[in-house]
């Protein structure tokens, strides 16, 4: 086993909205000093309550990521004084950039590449920059175009020294995350990744948002996660998942792979499952010892 076996959990990092803040809080002491914790561009929240939910995840000891949606800013000025404001009332310093969800850009920076190109990070002190990944596809993007794009921007970070990281969608299925995670270290793309795991919830709302998201749920795939089509009342936790890639990535293969959560059932629920799975590993680890 390599070195990203050890820590697919032991470093987890997971999402929170600026609503979440006081779940989070109430979770804090089960989770590690410094987490990094990023904040979804949700355009129902303005930047003044994604600015304030990265102050609260710094006061609580953990590192804030906002997120910035590329299509949905509307000017230069708007994201300069968005990096402005994060970056001096939080103390942020790594990002998370991608295009967004808009079919057409709001303003000047039509994907994630142009926001990493127009200078602005790395004007505002910004290290680190998380892009993003999706190993079971882009259902508007074919493999080998997101192939260039990673590239790309891995390229534009480098050229203006900021570190660059990768971060998933969601996904079910472990043997389409273990096969995407070969490709790119075979491309030569070596950044450290977080593959997005989803957080306990309920059997409908997993499906809900893997069908906004346009993440796999084939029946095939929803069997091997524990999900059935036919069965939507109940929860269902990522265990199998997280069980299957713990069993099979190798460092020497796959890189240094962490996990990501998205708590679609609630950041409490998602903390105390990653709580009670290294319980049970650690019980089993001292078994078999």
């Amino acid at each position: 086993m390599g070195k990203a076996v050890a820590r697919l959990l032991d470093d987890y990092s997971l999402e929170a909205t600026a609503k979440d803040i006081d779940a989070l809080e109430q979770a804090a002491p089960a989770l590690r000093p410094g987490t990094l914790v990023s904040v979804p561009w949700l355009p129902a929240e303005t930047m003044a309550a994604r600015c304030a939910a990265a102050v609260a995840i710094r006061r609580l000891g953990f590192t804030p990521v906002p997120h910035i949606a590329a299509r949905r800013v509307k000017s230069r000025q708007a994201l300069q004084d968005f990096l402005a404001r994060c970056t001096g009332e939080a103390r942020v310093d790594h990002l998370l950039v991608i295009a967004g969800d808009s079919a057409e850009p709001e303003g000047p920076y039509r994907d994630a590449l142009a926001v990493i190109e127009s200078g602005l990070l790395a004007d505002h002190g910004i290290a680190a920059v998380t892009v993003s990944g999706h190993p079971e596809g882009h259902p508007a993007i074919g493999r080998e175009a997101l192939m260039r794009a990673l590239q790309d921007k891995s390229a534009a970070l480098g050229a203006q020294g900021m570190d660059c990281r990768i971060a998933t969608q969601f996904a079910f299925d472990a043997d389409a995350i273990l096969r995407w995670l070969a490709e790119i270290r075979a491309a030569g793309i070596g950044h450290p990744v977080r593959i997005g795991v989803p957080g306990p919830a309920s059997i409908k709302a997993l499906l809900r948002f893997a069908a906004l998201c346009g993440v796999e749920a084939s029946t095939k795939v929803l069997a091997k996660y524990g999900l059935s089509l036919t069965r939507l009342i109940g929860t269902a936790g990522p265990d199998r998942l997280v069980d299957a890639l713990e069993a099979r990535l190798d460092g020497d293969v796959h890189g240094l792979v962490q996990a990501h959560f998205y708590p679609f059932g609630g950041i409490g629920r998602t903390v105390q499952w990653a709580v009670q799975w290294a319980a049970a590993r650690q019980s089993a680890a001292e078994t078999a010892a």
